[in-house]
């Protein structure tokens, strides 16, 4: 047998990862899965479990932490570099491990004395949230430039019986499609080269063990804190397990170390549940709650806000955008948001992208009275920006053509008639911290819609080299300038929607743009694939006009509004065109979100599917609290408000009832429907039932929760693109 090793494990709330060491080798991977008994550590080695098969290396080479390439491991390695070709192949020569928290975080520090590199791996198992947090650092500790092609921020375990990968996928307007792949003996890669987070690849999956749905089964997720390139992959191994890279994908280049210099690694955040996709969704809502970075260090109720772009676009004038908001002030709008069209010469989307003062034709005195008319409202005011980009039609542009990003001899190739600047340049960013910061510094301006409405391509710093990742880590920079001298103002980060959604540019806003569809059939599933990782309360969710603009598809109010409800509330269109009657009803939901904001931002969320074939078209989600253990994700709620959603009509002529898992079987609760004030109970074509009428009453009906949980609870036969609304609470 071999000398006896160290095991260093470290554990969550309801999960563990055990680590074996020695001091000449990079640690191997024992487990990561559900949570051990304290002192429960491996037998032996596990080199000592594994005999050796034919036609092998004489050495076994287990997976390690970082796997390194051309020593033995044939599998996807964790380090691809070289200098000058040279020094191709990498392996630890001698680890030494550092607790930082004991049983909680730990530093590796990993060398290559033959190579000349460092590699330090930082590990932090959160104990509140189950989450684990990876990234890791390499240092070039040669005399020759070290010329990295990949370096994985984690290589993580995954067991034998793992099954299927959902991912998302997606486009501008399609966001969060989910995608599921059968695991097998091919490999499973996902990258996005798009210099952004992107529509298409989202950095992020879900793996899925046999029999595992919404509420059950044990499931495993990772998500790349990063907005920038990014590349994963789930490897199948000759022990019939796993092993799952997360990392940043490096354009050529971009690794290229100097002698003395570091490489670091974007953020993994991963965590595993046995409470299916609903308990992982918990622990990511719990860690990116722990992190936000709001004013003041809490987060407010989320102001209910209107932005201007689909009700004006381009047009602009203060008159309109005044009488905009003495009617959003009306329906129950905290916060006016300014979006594109009042900066300098901006009249399409043709020009003026880096001119960031006000546009003197369309407001003479600047946006001044227009903020204090705003605030006189009793409104907060936001505003549109887009500092990473300019229009060749600009006076920037016109002044410094240098300040784009550009390749020598390659045409400058436009998106939306516009270029990407070059913000790692020191004087780019200052000039835009400084056009910005004036605004900010003039008015009280509480709020900023920050986009991004473009891919990367010929990307070339001045000097000619990559600029992807110095594109990222300089927008994060300008973002956190701006917040430290302006404490007090909100970021929101969108790119054409959805395109920068992650962890990463969390650190440093307050809110996302789901997507530029605000169709509400669309955002049903849009919504859903966003709460998988991120909590509502970011998730801006708004109230778009019928037809949509981006669908042509019309739905009435009431499913608009109930579909935008649980997220960050906003409205987008023109709600001056509304009649009376109209606006009444829209004041109604957006009075009723106003009620229940605390209960749905500060919770756990549920999603599901009516169960059996074809769901029969139902999709529902759930916001609640649990009496006891509320960060539990397995603890029963005891509180809980319940939106179901019918997607198309329904295949039955009786609605199946609704199983609701999440229940406590051993209390009753009282059962009301929610409504809007004002609005009438739904009906069918026909009648109604005592059961709904009942729960139409202030009183409400008393209902077993075992009996909700098993038997379900009975569902209304209604139109299609309806919502059905009820508050649950245990008695």
């Amino acid at each position: 047998m071999t000398d006896t090793p160290t095991f260093l494990t470290l554990h969550g709330r309801r999960s563990s990862l055990v680590l074996e060491m020695r001091p000449d080798e990079a640690p191997l991977w024992r487990y990561w899965g559900p949570r051990l008994p304290d002192g429960a550590a491996p037998p032996t080695a596990l080199r000592d479990t594994r005999m050796l098969p034919s036609f092998n290396l004489d050495a076994d080479v287990p997976l390690s932490v970082l796997p390194g390439f051309g020593v033995g491991w044939f599998n996807q390695s964790a380090l691809l570099a070289h200098r000058g070709g040279l020094a191709f192949a990498q392996s630890t020569t001698a680890c030494e491990a550092h607790w930082l928290q004991a049983g909680r975080e730990l530093q590796l520090v990993l060398h290559d004395s033959v190579a000349q590199l460092r590699v330090e791996l930082h590990l932090q198992l959160q104990p509140e949230t189950d989450v684990l947090r990876v990234r890791s650092t390499l240092t070039n500790e040669g005399e020759t430039p070290l010329d990295v092609q990949w370096l994985a921020a984690a290589t993580l375990p995954l067991p034998g019986h793992c099954q299927t990968v959902r991912s998302y996928a997606g486009q501008h307007m399609h966001e969060f499609l989910l995608q599921e792949d059968r695991l097998s003996r091919s490999l499973w890669r996902r990258e996005s080269r798009r210099g952004r987070t992107s529509h298409d690849c989202f950095p992020g999956a879900v793996l899925t063990t046999p029999g595992a749905t919404e509420h059950t089964g044990l499931v495993y997720g990772a998500h790349l804190a990063w907005s920038g390139n990014h590349q994963q992959t789930v490897e199948w191994l000759h022990d019939g397990q796993y092993q799952w890279q997360l990392g940043e994908w490096l354009a050529p280049g971009e690794g290229l170390l100097a002698p003395g210099a570091q490489l670091h690694t974007p953020e993994v955040v991963a965590t595993l549940s046995s409470a299916g996709f609903n308990g992982l969704a918990a622990n990511f809502h719990a860690e990116l709650r722990r992190r936000l970075p709001w004013p003041g260090g809490r987060m407010r109720p989320r102001p209910v806000h209107l932005n201007t772009w689909e009700g004006f676009y381009f047009d602009l004038e203060p008159e309109k955008v005044m009488a905009l908001a003495t009617a959003a002030a009306e329906v129950g709008i905290e916060r006016f948001v300014l979006d594109d069209g009042w900066f300098h010469g901006r009249h399409h989307d043709r020009a003026a992208l880096g001119d960031w003062w006000p546009d003197a034709g369309k407001f003479p005195q600047g946006l001044g009275p227009l903020i204090a008319h705003v605030n006189g409202l009793g409104m907060e005011f936001g505003l549109w920006v887009e500092p990473e980009m300019v229009n060749p039609d600009s006076e920037l542009f016109r002044a410094h053509p240098d300040w784009a990003l550009q390749l020598a001899g390659r045409p400058l190739l436009t998106a939306r008639h516009q270029l990407v600047l070059d913000i790692a340049r020191p004087e780019v960013a200052d000039y835009l911290f400084g056009k910005i910061s004036a605004q900010l510094a003039a008015h009280p301006i509480a709020y900023l819609k920050w986009d991004h409405n473009r891919d990367l391509t010929t990307a070339g710093l001045a000097d000619g080299r990559a600029g992807y990742r110095a594109q990222v880590h300089a927008a994060w920079a300008l973002m956190a300038r701006l917040r430290a001298a302006h404490p007090q103002v909100e970021i929101e980060s969108c790119s054409g929607g959805g395109g920068r959604i992650d962890f990463g540019v969390l650190q440093h806003s307050h809110r996302v743009w789901t997507s530029d569809c605000i169709d509400a059939l669309s955002r049903v599933d849009i919504q859903r694939g966003c709460l998988q990782f991120f909590p509502p309360e970011v998730m801006g969710a708004h109230v778009g006009t019928a037809p949509a603009h981006t669908t042509g598809r019309t739905q009435a109010m009431a499913f608009r509004a109930a579909v935008a409800l649980p997220g960050h509330l906003g409205v987008e269109f023109d709600v001056r065109q509304l009649t009376p009657e109209q606006r009444a009803e829209l004041k109604a939901w957006i009075r009723l979100h106003q009620q229940l904001r605390d209960r749905l931002h500060h919770g756990r969320v549920w999603c599901g599917r009516a169960e059996g074939h074809g769901s029969d078209g139902l999709v529902w989600q759930a916001h609640g609290e649990a009496a006891e253990a509320p960060d539990y994700p397995e603890a029963p709620a005891h509180q809980l408000l319940l939106f179901v959603y019918r997607t198309r009509p329904s295949d039955h002529r009786y609605a199946p009832p609704l199983p609701l898992p999440m229940l406590d079987p051993t209390r009753h609760y009282r059962l009301r429907q929610l409504r809007p004030e004002g609005e009438a109970a739904p009906t069918g074509r026909h009648h109604t039932a005592p059961f709904f009428d009942a729960m139409n009453t202030p009183e409400g009906l008393r209902v077993s929760g075992a009996w909700l949980l098993q038997a379900g609870l009975p569902m209304p036969r209604v139109h299609a693109e309806t919502a059905f609304i009820v508050d649950l609470q245990a008695v």
